[in-house]
C-alpha cells in the first residue's frame, strides 16, 4: 500500500524533477568549469613561484646575472668561450622557459612579466647572442623565445 503511494507521488512530481534537472545542468557545468579554471590558475601560480625561486635564488644563476648586468665585455666573452657551467645552466633555464611557452604551459605575458629584462639582456651581448644562435649549441627553444618576446 505504501509502495503504491510512493510510485504515484514520484509519477506526479516527475515533470517537476525533469525541469529541475534540465535547469540545474548548466549551473553544474558552469561550476565545474569555474572550479577547473581556478585549479589551473593555482597550479600555474605554483609553477611561476618555482621558476622564480630557481632563477632568482640559485647562486650560480645569480653569478651569471651579475656578469651579464655588468659592462665587463672581457668577463662575458670568457664566460661564453669557456662555456662555463653556470652560463650553460643559465641558458638552459631559458631553454626550459621556451619549451614551456611553445607547449602553451605558460603564456608570453607571464614570461615577460618575470623575465623580460633578462631575456633582453641576453640579446644585448653579441657574444652571448651568437652563442645562442649557433645551432650546434642546441638552444632552439631559447632562440624562438627570444624572437617572440
Amino acid at each position: 500500500m505504501c509502495w503504491n503511494t510512493f510510485i504515484k507521488f514520484v509519477a506526479a512530481i516527475r515533470p517537476i524533477l525533469e525541469v529541475f534537472a534540465i535547469a540545474a545542468t548548466p549551473i553544474v557545468a558552469f561550476w565545474g568549469l569555474w572550479t577547473y579554471r581556478r585549479s589551473v590558475r593555482l597550479e600555474k601560480a605554483k609553477w611561476m613561484k618555482e621558476l622564480y625561486e630557481k632563477f632568482y635564488e640559485r647562486s650560480e644563476l645569480k653569478s651569471v646575472r651579475d656578469i651579464l648586468d655588468g659592462d665587463d665585455k672581457q668577463k662575458i666573452s670568457e664566460m661564453v668561450s669557456t662555456e662555463a657551467t653556470q652560463f650553460t645552466d643559465y641558458l638552459n633555464f631559458f631553454e626550459f622557459l621556451g619549451y614551456l611557452s611553445e607547449s602553451k604551459q605558460i603564456g608570453r605575458g607571464e614570461i615577460v612579466g618575470m623575465f623580460d629584462y633578462y631575456l633582453r639582456n641576453l640579446r644585448e651581448h653579441p657574444t652571448v647572442l651568437s652563442y645562442i644562435n649557433d645551432p650546434a649549441k642546441g638552444f632552439e627553444k631559447l632562440r624562438e623565445l627570444l624572437k617572440r618576446v
